[in-house]
């Protein structure tokens, strides 16, 4: 009686078959990450020390170590953040929350879908023209900085709202009717909701910010300093700029220094990425809803 018929089998058959194509593309897409990092730890991995990490290059880049690019690195990507974060949190809600649908915001979604797409060349010449020259910033770690956040506002911006679109519309017309201002609803309870989305877009920046070299090579950073920079205003070395250099402009460079600078920058935007993550996890698991 209740034996399975043709069509139910066909129907399992079918899920078997889809269900192991999709599992076989995850695992395609899985793949060359691990095909990665197993490489640079294999290769890079030996020489990885403190002395590596914390010492300055020597004899040419070919020896030595990486501390200079590693706090250029850092240094970098916190002042793009402090840049972009705010502004691209800020003009999220307004397109969130405030907006009306006309021909006007349509323009500004439009032109923010249009610099996702610019390529980093461009937005490197951008910066040399605008914050370099125009400012008078200078090559400094401002000027690069303020480069990268323009380059990443939109991953913040598209984020950010995505977040704030996806808290239930309840939530604000139950603030509304108790008498709360549109303010008082986005910032007590609208962004509160949002916080684990806006995360995301920080996410997605810092692994672009740390591992971009265009824009900062015209802007901010340099090949080899012979000091750590003091401010902003400084120039300073960068851990993008230092592999592609150590890789194609340095003869003589043992094999395995640029796996290792590979390595520590596959490193670094790790750590700040599970930092990130835990946090929102965190504030995740603090919903109601």
């Amino acid at each position: 009686m209740f034996a399975s018929s043709e069509l139910n089998q066909r129907n399992r058959n079918r899920e078997r078959v889809f269900r192991v194509l999709f599992g076989t593309m995850t695992a395609l897409l899985v793949l060359p990450v691990i095909i990665i990092l197993v490489t640079l730890v294999v290769k890079g991995g030996p020489v990885i020390s403190v002395e590596f990490l914390f010492g300055n290059p020597t004899n040419g880049m070919t020896a030595g170590g990486i501390f200079p690019a590693l706090l250029g690195t850092v240094w970098l990507v916190l002042v793009a953040l402090l840049a972009s974060v705010p502004l691209g949190v800020a003009a999220a809600i307004y397109l969130s929350e405030y907006a009306a649908d006309n021909w006007f915001t349509r323009a500004i979604n439009l032109a923010i879908i249009n610099l996702a797409g610019v390529p980093s060349i461009v937005h490197a010449l951008f910066g040399l023209g605008a914050f370099v020259v125009f400012f008078g910033l200078g090559t400094s770690i401002l000027a690069a900085s303020l480069t990268l956040a323009i380059m990443t506002l939109p991953v913040v911006i598209v984020a950010t709202r995505e977040a704030l679109q996806a808290v239930p519309q309840s939530f604000r017309e139950a603030c509304w009717n108790m008498g709360a201002t549109r303010w008082q609803t986005i910032h007590r309870v609208v962004l509160p909701n949002a916080i684990t989305g806006v995360l995301t877009g920080v996410i997605l920046e810092v692994s672009r910010t740390a591992g971009e070299t265009a824009p900062i090579m015209f802007t901010g950073a340099a090949f080899f300093l012979p000091f750590l920079p003091q401010s902003v205003f400084d120039q300073t070395m960068a851990l993008s700029l230092h592999l592609f250099v150590v890789s194609t402009q340095v003869p003589g460079m043992p094999e395995q220094l640029p796996f290792g600078v590979a390595l520590v920058l596959i490193g670094i935007v790790l750590i700040m990425n599970s930092l990130s993550i835990a946090l929102r996890m965190y504030l995740r698991g603090k919903k109601k809803w």
